[in-house]
């Protein structure tokens, strides 16, 4: 296994191993203070779950939902040591968390001696205040999560799975991953102020990458609400919008951190605050009278009506509901949250206007003038464009030379950064976003690209065409010719993946559930099946895999359309690519004669047989989401899908594509079948071979079918090309 890694690779285990050594020996007659600590939060996170946590997360999830919602809601264990397991598995995560600290710190002699702990003393009110700041945004990421996003979000789900049919009976332990996953996400998410103010003051991060990067941050942000939260708007603006606040209050605190450091003396926040004292107060005091206003003069009806108007079924609750207190109490609570917010708003923008005011280059002259040779390399990122705009290459060059003389490779590197980024700048081409990465992005690429070439030129020199050199061109070849299809390929996708989705969202899955239920034979009765969601999301989760599933299928010509020209050039196909229309016609009749049979036939049948010996037994048969509908896809699709792996087969071979290529690479369709297998079925081994299967079978099929035709591949029903020989 060692002859394995490379000789960094062993060097570094071997180093962690010795470190994980000295701290247990260094700390080792402190153990039973750590292992005291550890049994500690063991203990006590496993009865806090037993005696208060597991009816306080319920009484959040059940907390918007309405009466019948409510009464349908269940939580439920599969087994007899789900509860106990998991009580158990969140105790020693919890107990670990807390004794690692500790063993830290009782290890730090032998931390100290291998420099991984602080060379210099640390004040402690800087710990403490540090520590401080991180669990008080930690507990406000949670207090929204808790008190604003899990209510509505439980209640959205719920209604979902209800509305299509299903009963929301979920697994406690999939309730429960599923809620500490997100609650996780929203603790560290409110770390984000302090994780970026940090990057940037101990520049590892430059603050004007987070400041030039905010369009992909947002873009980001909102990408995480569509995938982590449901598909409703509300939601979604539920999470996207206070993380793109945060993101900004980040921003603006990251500024403030790093001036501070880089010694801008103009910069008193204490002074800015007692100028402004007055306005400050006072804007804190319209903060409070507008949330009053908003609260008692008619705001929540209009919101809500809007609300109602928009098409959401979420409404905003008065004073009191989301806390257990009167309404005079929240609406207390609520004024001086808005006199607080007020407050802290104000006193952000005139330290913000101190700051600006301290770094406004107008105030030191013509920025021209700066002398470069006096700064150091946070003073050279921080100076303005011009200072660089006068300089030529060579000394330019010289400067940072000088710098690396002299040991200081950080201001040799700020030197050429800003030089390049001002010529871009006078360029035109956008240059550096100023975050110290943009000046080495060519010599960067232009080394990616002569490694690459490299290692490829050595790893397929003397393959042919089978083999992987020819795969890799064939594959990168196809793929150039759909870059400028690739905008409508996409949009293909997107409309079709939207409008399943939201036909099955908006009750389609409830009518088809409702529909198949009534093609079962009269010894199986509707009434004796029921489908439950284990999962919170397992509803929005099969609704999204079905659709895009449905997309990819309807796609597959498009591409295969806009494709036919490379295939046809690298000797794959023949023919007009007109051919495609035809295609696209026999593999419909092909699916819908298959669905047809498999949804009257084949699909009921299945299901009475599975359902039968339950029913006689007198059992509850409560089918999974997931398994019953890819099994009901499986029977009816699927039985259309095998049907057209035949008729794709047989129509390649009209395409030019030989009986003895697709014999031969029988090997290359196992992988892609079971990558699709993987992808597209629930996340179970069994049900991905089950798939493979007959789809192997119908592969195998096929080949028989072809073998009859092409006489045993002596002839294809290709016409012979003329021009481009066969491969």
């Amino acid at each position: 296994m060692s002859s394995a890694l490379d000789e960094d690779t062993r060097q570094t285990l071997d180093a962690g191993r010795e470190t994980a050594g000295a701290m247990l020996r260094s700390a080792q007659k402190d153990l039973q203070k750590v292992f005291m600590v550890f049994l500690v939060g063991f203990i006590g996170a496993f009865y806090a779950l037993r005696l208060y946590v597991w009816g306080f997360l319920e009484g959040i999830t059940r907390s918007r939902l309405d009466e019948v919602a409510s009464g349908e809601l269940e939580i439920i264990a599969q087994t007899p040591f789900d509860v106990i397991l998991l009580q158990a598995k969140i105790g020693l995560v919890v107990g670990i968390l807390i004794g690692l600290p500790v063993l830290v710190y009782f290890s730090r002699d032998a931390l100290r001696d291998r420099g991984l702990w602080p060379s210099s003393p640390v004040s402690r009110w800087k710990i403490v205040l540090g520590a401080l700041v991180a669990t008080g945004l930690f507990a406000a990421g949670l207090a929204y999560g808790y008190l604003v996003f899990f209510p509505v979000m439980f209640a959205f789900l719920a209604n979902n799975a209800i509305s299509a049919g299903f009963t929301p009976t979920y697994s406690i332990v999939l309730w429960a991953q599923f809620i500490f996953l997100l609650t996780l996400s929203f603790g560290l998410a409110a770390q984000l102020p302090l994780a970026m103010s940090g990057l940037s003051y101990a520049e590892i991060v430059p603050y004007e990458t987070f400041r030039d990067r905010w369009r992909y941050a947002v873009a980001g942000m909102v990408a995480a609400g569509a995938l982590f939260t449901p598909p409703d708007p509300f939601t979604q603006i539920m999470w996207a919008v206070p993380m793109i606040v945060l993101y900004g209050f980040s921003l603006y605190l990251t500024k403030v951190v790093v001036t501070a450091k880089r010694g801008s003396e103009r910069l008193d926040i204490g002074t800015a605050a007692g100028r402004h004292w007055n306005v400050i107060l006072g804007v804190g005091v319209v903060g409070g009278l507008l949330v009053y206003a908003f609260l008692t003069r008619g705001g929540l009806p209009a919101a809500n009506d809007a609300l109602a108007l928009a098409g959401s079924s979420q409404r905003l609750g008065g004073p009191g509901t989301a806390l257990p207190v009167s309404r005079s109490a929240g609406l207390a609570l609520w004024t001086t949250a808005g006199i607080l917010v007020g407050t802290a708003v104000a006193f952000m923008y005139y330290v913000y206007a101190e700051l600006e005011a301290a770094v406004d280059p107008a105030t030191v002259g013509d920025p021209s003038d700066i002398d470069l040779s006096e700064l150091d390399a946070d003073g050279l990122r921080a100076a303005p464009p011009e200072a660089f705009a006068t300089l030529s290459e060579n000394e330019a060059v010289a400067m940072a030379g000088e710098a690396m003389e002299a040991g200081n490779e950080k201001r040799a590197r700020a030197i050429l950064d800003r030089f390049d980024e001002a010529e871009d700048a006078d360029s035109g081409d956008g240059g550096d976003t100023g975050d110290g990465t943009g000046s080495t992005a060519d010599e960067l690429g232009d080394r990616a690209s002569r490694a690459g070439g490299t290692f490829l030129d050595e790893f397929t020199e003397g393959e042919t065409d089978d083999d992987i050199g020819g795969y890799y061109s064939d594959v990168t070849f196809i793929l150039d010719s759909l870059t400028s299809r690739a905008f409508r390929i996409a949009a293909v996708f997107s409309i079709v993946l939207a409008s399943t989705f939201g036909w099955l969202y908006t009750g389609g899955i409830g009518r088809v559930f409702e529909q198949f239920l009534s093609q079962l034979p009269s010894q199986v009765t509707p009434e004796d099946i029921s489908v439950v969601a284990l999962h919170p999301m397992e509803a929005l989760i099969f609704e999204v895999k079905f659709s895009a599933l449905i997309a990819a299928l309807v796609t597959f010509p498009v591409v295969m359309y806009y494709a036919w020209p490379a295939l046809r050039e690298r000797g794959f196909v023949r023919g007009n690519r007109n051919v495609i229309f035809g295609w696209a016609a026999a593999l419909v009749v092909g699916l819908l004669g298959g669905f047809a049979l498999g949804y009257t036939t084949v699909a009921p049948t299945v299901i009475s047989y599975l359902a039968g010996d339950g029913v006689r037994a007198n059992m509850i048969i409560a089918y999974r989401i997931t398994n019953f509908f890819w099994l009901i896809f499986f029977t009816t699709a699927g039985i259309g899908l095998l049907a057209d792996v035949p008729v794709l087969m047989l129509l390649l071979n009209a395409a030019g594509v030989s009986y003895r290529a697709m014999r031969g690479r029988w090997r290359e369709v196992v992988v892609g079948v079971m990558a699709f297998a993987a992808v597209a079925t629930p996340a179970d081994v069994t049900t991905m071979f089950l798939v493979t299967i007959p789809l192997m079978v119908a592969y195998g099929v096929g080949l028989g079918v072809l073998f009859v035709v092409t006489l045993g591949g002596r002839r294809n029903l290709a016409p012979e090309r003329d021009v481009v020989p066969e491969s």
